[in-house]
């Protein structure tokens, strides 16, 4: 059996979960979201691993690359991850992956990227399923309308990380 070293972190808009495995990112997420227990027996069934708290230079690098979003002060993150869930939830996740800073897409959208544009609901479950949420940036996922849809750290967080991107955006040389 192998190890996820995990550690938590604290920032100014939410507490997260962050693991390692192998020296590859396999979890960034809110730490109090209602769907932790589950999304946490995926990632151990799909790694054959066990959580153990421990620090690693990954997650370090993963804090500091974090709290430099939320600054405003980085717009793309440098880490390696380990994506870990199904065929077509990796597929959804590396589309999100393809989601500029700033922008915003929708499910259908992400569907069209992946070739199965009708596959609207199963691209919300996957979408809902990341682990490894604003490096995989399922925030920038909203309605076909243009409204706010589920989001595992709540929608006013989901409104603060769009502000936080556009005004960033907006912002630039």
């Amino acid at each position: 059996m192998q190890t996820i070293q995990i550690q938590y972190h604290k920032t100014r808009l939410a507490e997260f979960v962050l693991g390692s495995l192998n020296n590859e990112l396999c979890l960034c997420d809110f730490r109090y979201r209602k769907l932790r227990a589950q999304v946490d027996e995926r990632i151990k069934r799909v790694a054959n691993a066990e959580f153990v708290e421990q620090d690693t230079p990954l997650l370090a690098a993963t804090r500091t690359q974090l709290d430099e979003y939320l600054l405003g002060k980085r717009r793309e993150f440098d880490l390696p991850l380990k994506l870990l869930g199904s065929a077509f939830q990796q597929q959804v996740w590396q589309a999100l992956l393809d989601v500029p800073y700033g922008s915003t897409t929708s499910y259908q959208a992400i569907g069209e990227a992946i070739g199965n544009a009708k596959a609207v609901r199963a691209i919300g479950t996957a979408n809902g399923a990341n682990a490894i949420a604003i490096i995989v940036p399922c925030h920038r996922v909203i309605g076909r309308d243009g409204s706010l849809t589920g989001y595992g750290g709540g929608l006013a967080l989901k409104q603060k990380l769009l502000n936080l991107e556009q005004s960033q955006f907006f912002l630039a040389p």
